[in-house]
């Protein structure tokens, strides 16, 4: 009798840690190495919530709390809700978890049986498919390449919902690409879903505050009033506040599903930590300009990032609405040489040469779905992202 779980065979590692983790053995070995593969801002938690941390600790607020988030903390979600997406939520509609990653966890064990499909726009982040087949459902990624800018497209989601049809997981602005749907684009979405009331949406905002220029964030409970009942809104403190570390995440959504995730929640970890919760507290309810400065540096950032890729040989880098990464195209260095001899036969391949010629930790895009691309996060220093791009323009130009 096999000691490990036949789910274990169905899923695997997250490539994003692999590669963050190789990167990190090779500078620990002395090697000159640049990451780009971490998805988390470089800069620090903003003191007013570190204060209120501390301010936590010092009062004892170190014990259990409510399984599913402290009251005050729910409240804040609500007003948050309803100040910026216009959407009416009562505290009996959040949850709170640790983390945006178990939020979604929790919505799929919740909800998914055998059979039960979930379709996911690829390029994906890393986790999707692999929380659904966790769930015991059926991963069903929907290719959105170069050509339509990295977004489905509404006949695209039509034509893969079935019978079957369980979830549809939205990601606006979008981990691999940064690709953000316009108002338009997204309202097109939901009149598909309108016509499907089998289809429940999860939508994914993690990266709401991180968009650039013009473009203006919206979701699909606030886009179309019609699919509020069958919406799991979600989001978090991880991006936006620099907060990754503190594993705070939430959702709203009807109460039937909440109270079904907070069972789940409840036997397995139960409570988030009861200090990261009056954290996250103070980083909805505290001091909000710091997201407009911070946006600027990451726009500053991705326009470098996208002018220097883009003069790299081989490479098509597309510029994203949002959040810190890009997903270039080397459709151009497939086939190539590298100066040491390695052919790039894919972008597996062309990663793993990038990081062993040059030093610069990318992540291939096979991880994400789609192919041959890359993914680079820019959440780092301007100097930093200056020689790394530098780089990869050295190694795609010596490609024969």
């Amino acid at each position: 009798m096999p000691f490990l779980s036949d789910t274990l065979a169905r899923v695997k590692p997250s490539p994003t840690i692999a590669v963050t983790t190789k990167a990190a053995q090779l500078k620990a070995a002395g090697k000159d190495v640049i990451g780009l593969g971490a998805g988390e801002p470089d800069f620090d938690t903003p003191q007013n919530i570190k204060d209120a941390a501390k301010r936590a600790i010092d009062a004892g607020r170190t014990k259990y709390t409510a399984v599913d988030g402290i009251p005050e903390l729910k409240a804040a979600i609500c007003a948050k809700f309803l100040r910026e997406n216009g959407l009416t939520y009562t505290p009996a509609q959040v949850t709170v978890g640790t983390g945006g990653k178990q939020i979604l966890y929790n919505a799929l064990m919740a909800t998914c049986n055998p059979g039960d499909e979930v379709i996911i726009p690829a390029p994906y982040w890393v986790s999707y498919p692999d929380m659904v087949l966790l769930a015991g459902g059926t991963p069903v990624p929907v290719v959105a390449g170069i050509e339509t800018n990295f977004k489905l497209t509404p006949e695209q989601l039509e034509a893969a919902i079935t019978p079957k049809t369980k979830w549809f997981i939205f990601n606006s602005p979008s981990n691999p690409t940064g690709a953000g749907y316009t108002r338009d684009e997204l309202k097109a979405l939901c009149e598909v879903l309108l016509r499907h009331p089998q289809v429940w949406i999860m939508s994914d905002d993690m990266y709401e505050h991180l968009v650039f220029g013009d473009f203006q964030f919206c979701t699909p409970a606030e886009v179309e009033p019609a699919l509020y009942d069958r919406t799991l809104t979600c989001n978090g403190v991880s991006k936006s506040y620099a907060m990754t570390g503190w594993r705070i995440g939430y959702a709203a959504g009807p109460v039937a599903l909440i109270k079904a995730m907070g069972t789940i929640q409840s036997q397995s970890t139960s409570n988030p930590c009861s200090v990261s919760q009056y954290a996250a507290l103070e980083a909805l309810t505290g001091p909000q300009e710091f997201l407009a400065e911070n946006c600027k540096l990451f726009e500053r950032r991705r326009d470098l990032v996208v002018s220097m890729l883009n003069e790299a040989k081989g490479v098509t880098c597309p510029n994203p609405e949002g959040a810190f990464y890009v997903y270039p195209d080397i459709s151009g260095c497939i086939g190539k040489a590298t100066a040491g001899g390695t052919v790039i036969t894919n972008d597996e391949v062309f990663a793993t040469a990038l990081l062993e010629e040059t030093g610069v930790a990318v992540v291939f895009g096979a991880a994400f779905g789609l192919s041959p691309n890359f993914r680079v996060s820019y959440a780092t220093a301007d100097e930093t992202l200056r020689e790394a791009c530098a780089r990869i323009q050295a190694f795609c130009a010596a490609l024969t």
